[in-house]
């Protein structure tokens, strides 16, 4: 086995160490993954215990918080469905107040940081500021829930890209163009839209795309109570009437959903006691 490369990275003529070793105070930015506790990986596991203070999201799964350090200051600044704890801006000046305290921040978020969680906003302020600041990625629940579900994101006979759209954007911001997501051949992947699956098909197929296109939902993917119901862009709105589905989920469309295998979801969760154990060693 090679050695592991102990170089330094530079950042601005200086090296990381020398700069994070000045006293101040710095942010990790950490993807808990999507659900799955075990889908936190283990960068992230070993930087969650050097945290003096940790910001965590809604959608992080309650049994992480065994992983928490016991001296840690755990502070939830979750957003659901518009019941928000703290606003966008309150959360980031929370972030800088403590970075500026010299405390190790962990900005705990669900999924990937990088994926529709706000990082930009957080990352520029802090960057304005002169706070260091690094980006440690988690599963995302694209790729998380379709896993669990059988599906696979993309095909080589039918699905060769891969598009993610958000459902819930600024009542100011640009409308989405249906037309260009309806001429795609590839697979799209809908987050935070699970009030909208109604008006999302409907978007879809108005802007052109077959009403027989395969279409899925996901909800609590990876999760034990994970339900999955795969139906059409015509369809869904009936399919999923007697469902009852409580979210947080992810909504799939393209011919990759008819793609769908059986996973066996006992393989992936028999040996959780036992992987808790070990990862609580390091604690």
């Amino acid at each position: 086995m090679g050695q592991v490369n102990s170089a330094k990275f530079t950042v601005s003529g200086s090296t990381v160490r020398d700069h994070l070793g000045s006293g101040g105070g710095r942010v990790y930015f950490v993807g808990s993954g999507c659900g799955d506790p075990e889908l936190l990986t283990l960068k992230a596991h070993r930087v969650l215990q050097s945290a003096e203070v940790i910001l965590y999201d809604a959608l992080v799964n309650d049994a992480l918080f065994q992983y928490f350090p016991k001296q840690t200051e755990a502070i939830y600044v979750g957003k659901r469905c518009a019941q928000h704890s703290l606003s966008q801006a309150e959360i980031g000046n929370l972030i800088l107040k403590k970075a500026k305290e010299g405390k190790t921040v962990l900005r705990l978020k669900g999924g990937d940081p990088s994926v529709f969680a706000r990082l930009a906003e957080e990352t520029e302020l802090l960057s304005e500021h002169g706070i260091p600041f690094a980006i440690i990625p988690g599963v995302t629940a694209a790729s998380g829930c379709a896993a669990y579900s059988g599906i696979p994101l993309t095909h080589r006979d039918c699905a060769q890209s891969l598009t993610f759209v958000t459902a819930q954007r600024k009542q100011d911001g640009s409308p989405v163009d249906w037309k260009a997501l309806a001429q795609q051949r590839g697979t799209l992947v809908f987050y935070m839209g699970l009030s909208k699956v109604t008006e999302i098909a409907e978007q879809l197929i108005r802007a052109g795309m077959p009403k027989e296109t395969a279409m899925a939902i996901v909800d609590n993917g990876s999760l034990a109570q994970q339900k999955v119901i795969c139906s059409t862009l015509g369809g869904m709105e009936s399919d999923m009437q007697h469902q009852e589905l409580l979210g947080p989920a992810v909504i799939l469309v393209g011919e990759v959903v008819n793609k769908r295998q059986q996973v066996s979801l006992s393989m992936l969760a028999e040996d959780y006691q036992r992987s808790s154990q070990v990862l609580s060693l390091a604690l």
